[in-house]
């Protein structure tokens, strides 16, 4: 096994911010390639509409660092499977099939330069069945090793403790928390507001959990666009959140890489 020893993951191979030639030369250690993916949605008063695709180019970048110099952080895809948020003004949307084609060119470019392993590294729940497809479709497809993830999912113990609302996971305390420590520009601050929650309607039957699964529009469940209590959000909420799953999908990856770490052992 390589072995690097902790603090060695300080930099980061992001093919945005680098030439063919720096390219060329990362390449003789890559081994696998980030691919971050969000949203362009409505994220209530008080989140900024591209929160989703900046949170995961942030997210990326420092998975990146951890996993330097075996990863390569390719350009986000600001766009996602949007169209519950479709009647709040400013929403963009693409068709699952059309988030598939685009990772499908990805994934073909990558793999003609020598990469053959991914992270489809989410940052929109709304995404998460369409990435699931393509894991299949795409790995099959093109001989490639195509996993996926949400980006602070895997976080359970800063969640479990930190976060108190039952219903949460957009433009709540936890999503307000992760963008005050990653990109707190996103944040309008002066107007952090709880969710309105529709009271009835048949979204509480499915709801993630429920015996029935179905498409319900985002205003059947909150008027502002908006779940949780986001006025309870903060960055050190956010740092406890990010840095554990950080943490956990590095162990993951490096354990795919057959990597060791001193600094997870």
């Amino acid at each position: 096994m390589n072995k690097l020893k902790a603090g060695d993951y300080m930099a980061c191979y992001d093919l945005t911010a680098m030439t063919w030639e720096e390219v060329k030369e990362a390449l003789q250690t890559v081994t696998f390639a980030i691919i971050p993916i969000g949203a362009h949605e409505q994220h209530g008063p008080h989140m900024v509409e591209s929160c989703d695709a900046v949170l995961a180019d942030r997210m990326a970048k420092r998975l990146g660092e951890r996993m330097y110099p075996y990863a390569l952080v390719s350009p986000t895809i600001n766009m996602g499977v949007s169209q519950h948020h479709l009647n709040f003004p400013g929403t963009i949307s693409l068709q699952p099939t059309t988030l598939i084609a685009i990772l499908r060119d990805m994934i073909t470019s990558l793999k003609h330069h020598g990469v053959e392993k991914f992270l489809l590294l989410n940052s929109h729940g709304g995404n998460q069945s369409t990435l699931n497809v393509a894991s299949l479709m795409l790995s099959d497809e093109l001989n490639v090793e195509v996993y996926y993830a949400k980006t602070t999912a895997s976080a359970k113990n800063a969640i479990g403790s930190l976060v108190e609302s039952k219903l949460f996971g957009h433009s709540c305390e936890r999503e307000v928390s992760e963008a005050l420590y990653l990109a707190p520009e996103l944040v309008r601050k002066d107007k952090i507001v709880k969710g309105a929650i529709q009271e009835e309607g048949r979204w509480k039957q499915l709801r993630p959990g429920k015996a029935i699964q179905g498409f319900y529009a985002y205003e059947e469940m909150t008027k502002n666009g908006c779940i949780g209590d986001a006025t309870n959000a903060s960055l050190e909420i956010g740092e406890q959140i990010v840095e554990e799953a950080l943490d956990n999908l590095a162990k993951e990856l490096y354990t795919l890489l057959n990597i060791e770490v001193d600094v997870y052992n």
